[in-house]
């Protein structure tokens, strides 16, 4: 667990160091001295974007703020501007891990360069609103009350995680996969699931207006509590449990439907084309709320 003392400690030591002191600390931050006093005191702790500029200046890898990991120290020489590599010396790219960390209230929005490193975590009321997360593999998370609004999670593997109450509105998550993990609660509003897939999991009461579903694989998993509109394309349904699942106003072309709980689900003027209208058929879907396209 990262609290305050333990982000304050570190501070002060690396700060000591490299022997400024903490008004030089403050000048070079562009904050008040007052500031980084509490912070070194614990009594308060400096933001993400902040933390890439503190990092920089005391010459430390951002894994040197996290509680367990070892500290990395940047190729910087006290008294140089942080801004320039020193000559010869190649610049090192700064990286997050927040794998096996509690996070709580904190404010990571805009957050990027997470290099797929963010596991085993527990995270509670946190902001990644626009962060690039995109190439991750998150496992055995969890993950309750945070706003992943208009974040980039594209090309990510998201693994025997529980996502409770989070907010993925104008997330992209286009072919991103879902695999043995527990959904319940979310909001995805427009967010994109082109060559998204699902399998093994679990989506409960989950917001899904105006998403968009194309490409988009449902195998093994439970679908519960749900209302689906707009268009779906070229989507697969496969051996899911349906359970008061609603497909209102919505277009399906080339959708995939195969398992014995499609008698559940429940269509309001939809419309299909004659190969979705034969796999539901097959599946004794109820029909009578699905208009026939024509070509």
């Amino acid at each position: 667990m990262l609290s305050n003392k333990m982000i304050g400690n570190k501070i002060a030591e690396a700060r000591k160091k490299i022997n400024i002191s903490q008004a030089e600390l403050a000048q070079r931050l562009f904050i008040s001295s007052q500031a980084v006093g509490k912070w070194e005191r614990g009594e308060s702790m400096p933001d993400i974007t902040t933390f890439n500029r503190l990092a920089e200046i005391l010459g430390v890898d951002l894994n040197y703020f996290s509680e367990g990991f070892p500290s990395e120290a940047t190729e910087v020489v006290p008294g140089n501007r942080s801004d320039e590599a020193p000559s010869g010396k190649q610049e090192k790219r700064l990286s997050w891990d927040m794998s096996r960390g509690s996070w709580g209230d904190a404010d990571f929005s805009g957050l990027k360069n997470l290099q797929e490193k963010f596991s085993s975590s527990n995270m509670q009321r946190c902001l990644f609103i626009g962060a690039d997360m995109s190439g991750l593999h998150l496992k055995s998370n969890n993950v309750e009350s945070c706003d992943f609004s208009t974040s980039d999670i594209s090309s990510s593997h998201i693994e025997n995680s529980h996502l409770i109450n989070d907010s993925f509105k104008e997330c992209s998550l286009i072919e991103t996969e879902f695999s043995g993990s527990y959904c319940k609660g979310c909001d995805f509003s427009g967010a994109d699931f082109t060559g998204a897939k699902f399998r093994s999991s679990a989506l409960l009461n989950n917001t899904m207006t105006d998403t968009v579903l194309d490409r988009t694989a449902f195998i093994a998993t439970q679908i519960s509590d749900i209302v689906f509109n707009g268009i779906l394309k070229d989507c697969y349904f496969e051996n899911c449990a349906f359970s008061k699942v609603t497909f209102q106003h919505a277009m399906l072309t080339n959708t995939f439907f195969k398992g014995k709980s499609l008698k559940k689900i429940q269509f309001i003027d939809c419309k299909a084309d004659s190969l979705t209208y034969a796999f539901l058929k097959n599946g004794k879907a109820d029909l009578s709320g699905i208009t026939l396209l024509t070509p």
